[in-house]
């Protein structure tokens, strides 16, 4: 097989789960919640491992799919799915978790050092976890290329006891 096989013309869309699953599995290394202007990468969390592993996952089947010329858009897609359930459960859960983390580290530090408290620092949404939503919307809109198929040739069946 050579080199230039995989970019036949049937096969080429894969390079999109291709990119897809590359940056999926590369959102895990980018900030995930900025809290106080402290950056937090998503890679000891556990979110972020699954995440990585999916779109791991996601870009081997896509250069699986371009080498042998074997359709995964099933598997794409459960990929796509699950990796679109964990990014937005982090991106609704991991701020406010990082938020009230912040709150009790600010709380124990006023009661340890006998002062009046501090406001809290304010917990956003990194980067990485919107890198990580595209990427899994983009799995699963190519996965969901299955279901939609266009006839070649439209046409109307005509009954055959049709008498007019």
């Amino acid at each position: 097989m050579s080199a230039g096989g995989i970019f036949r013309p049937g096969m080429r869309a894969y390079f999109i789960p291709l990119a897809a699953g590359v940056a999926l599995a590369a959102s895990v290394f980018l900030p995930w919640v900025i809290v106080g202007g402290v950056s937090m990468a998503g890679v000891p969390d556990l979110a972020a491992l699954w995440a990585g592993g999916l779109g791991v996952l996601a870009a081997i089947l896509a250069a699986l799919s371009l080498v042998t010329r074997k359709n995964s858009r099933h598997p794409l897609l459960i990929i796509g799915l699950f990796a679109l359930g964990i990014m937005f459960l982090s991106w609704r859960i991991i701020p406010r978790t990082a938020g009230e983390r912040a709150l009790t580290i600010s709380q124990a530090f006023a009661i340890v050092e006998n002062t009046p408290m501090t406001t809290t620092p304010m917990a956003t949404v990194g980067a990485g976890i919107y890198v990580g939503l595209v990427a899994s919307v983009v799995l699963v809109a190519f996965g969901l290329t299955i279901v939609v198929k266009r006839a070649a040739v439209p046409y109307v069946v005509e009954s055959p006891d049709d008498d007019v």
